[in-house]
């Protein structure tokens, strides 16, 4: 049995549309307001990190839709790995409690993500597009860390509680 690249590819046509709205999302989601008198941008993704619990969850899961896109772009395996290993990156230390916040400010994965896209498309025959299997695999293990991020503080605060109070 033989592995198929990804059935959903798009028109070479729409792949310019697909990779400014990429860019648009990645934008927003790091830097979308630049602080005055700096470089620096704040994006959607680090202030989701401080709504409890479920901002990490949600900001996971607008980075995968970006690899999602990466993949029907034709992106290879080590393309979309490396896009994942900057969001697992991004959720997991944005997780740790104040230091994170801040380490979201810095790491830009959506924007790493897109310069890997974007490197992918300027030399698209050198490596081959990444299966279908693979894509789902890569997307349900970004689940599975969204997941983490939200049980594992709700797991710790309980065993808080209960070492405080009994309870």
């Amino acid at each position: 049995m033989s592995k198929s690249p990804l059935k959903f590819t798009i028109e070479p046509d729409a792949k310019a549309a697909t990779l400014k709205r990429l860019r648009q999302l990645s934008r927003l989601l790091d830097n979308a307001i630049t602080i005055p008198g700096t470089r620096v941008g704040i994006g959607l993704d680090p202030l989701l990190g401080f709504i409890p619990l479920g901002g990490d969850f949600f900001g996971i899961m607008l980075s995968a839709y970006i690899v999602l896109e990466a993949a029907r772009l034709g992106a290879p395996k080590a393309t979309l790995g490396r896009m994942v290993l900057n969001i697992i990156i991004d959720g997991l230390l944005g997780a740790v409690p104040v230091l994170g916040d801040f380490f979201d400010f810095a790491w830009t994965a959506n924007e790493y993500n897109i310069k890997l896209l974007e490197e992918h498309l300027r030399f698209p025959g050198h490596s081959k597009s990444a299966d279908l299997w693979f894509v789902l695999a890569l997307l349900v293990g970004l689940l599975f860390v969204a997941i983490v991020l939200v049980a594992l503080p709700v797991i710790l605060i309980r065993l808080l509680w209960q070492a405080l109070f009994g309870v």
